[in-house]
């Protein structure tokens, strides 16, 4: 994954930092969700305060790979490499995508803290779907049509879930649903479009290196995640689930992206 420039780092996200173990932090959390689909924490020192916390703003899913409590614990097996589906058990990058988006309604929630860093890497990479509907409203308008037509992606193995990058609602809020990896295909009319997609998504990623006790909460339908390649035993635990408490899904159309399509050049999104 490439270098990023200075002002694509966790500097900034300063703006939606929370710490989790002060009094207030739950309306915090919830508030910043709402307004920018991204909480990033602080003060969870244990995994005992994430499943608290998981449990004040989420109804936690269990699935395939959480435990018992239904915490998933992330960490390079060193069983799964090149397993399609499972890079988040081993230590290679991960590239930006939804959480579970091949079922047909993927968590809403998600959230991870770092237990333990990496000795090298492991960098969490965040990137704002909306942020990137506006790039490509602006540069390349073709391909935000093209990337909302219904059933052009295909995502997961045998029992995925037909969908598109770009869902538009009646009320004009658009969701993300995205993977790049082998578990994901997409339709021929698509296809001319990924280079840009994937240029997009360099262009607003961030970068956010996780310490012990430092993790997010983002909003599914809207951010992506990724993560840069890892040595040593990095640990984060996870939680997928629905909020308990009102999140409108996916994103408002940056205004001025809308406004900076040509005529006639941005289709249906």
């Amino acid at each position: 994954m490439r270098r990023l420039p200075p002002q694509q780092t966790q500097a900034a996200l300063a703006h939606h930092c929370v710490n989790a173990s002060l009094p207030g932090a739950t309306d915090r959390i919830t508030a910043g969700l709402r307004d920018s689909g991204l909480v990033v924490l602080t003060g969870v020192a244990s995994r005992t305060d994430v499943l608290a916390l998981a449990a004040r703003i989420m109804t936690v899913a269990a699935h395939r790979d959480s435990d018992s409590d239904g915490l998933t614990t992330l960490r390079d097996t060193r069983r799964h490499a090149g397993r399609a589906g499972f890079a988040g058990l081993g230590n290679g990058g991960l590239e930006p995508h939804t959480e579970r988006s091949g079922i047909p309604v993927p968590p809403r929630l998600m959230l991870l803290v770092c237990g333990q860093a990496a000795e090298s890497g492991g960098d969490s990479i965040l990137v704002d779907g909306r942020a990137v509907h506006a790039d490509l409203l602006t540069r390349s308008p073709t391909s935000v049509r093209v990337l909302s037509q219904r059933c052009t992606a295909y995502f997961g193995g045998g029992d995925g879930h037909p969908s598109q990058v770009f869902t538009v609602y009646d009320d004009h809020r658009v969701a993300v649903r995205l993977r790049l990896d082998g578990l994901a295909r997409f339709s021929p009319i698509v296809q001319p479009h990924l280079p840009v997609l994937r240029t997009a998504l360099q262009r607003q990623q961030v970068r956010l290196p996780l310490l012990p006790g430092q993790g997010y909460v983002l909003d599914n339908s809207r951010w992506l995640h990724a993560r840069t390649a890892f040595t040593g035993d990095r640990v984060c635990w996870r939680a997928l689930g629905q909020p308990r408490f009102v999140l409108p899904e996916g994103f408002v159309p940056d205004a001025a992206a809308r406004r900076a399509v040509p005529v006639g050049g941005s289709g249906q999104w």
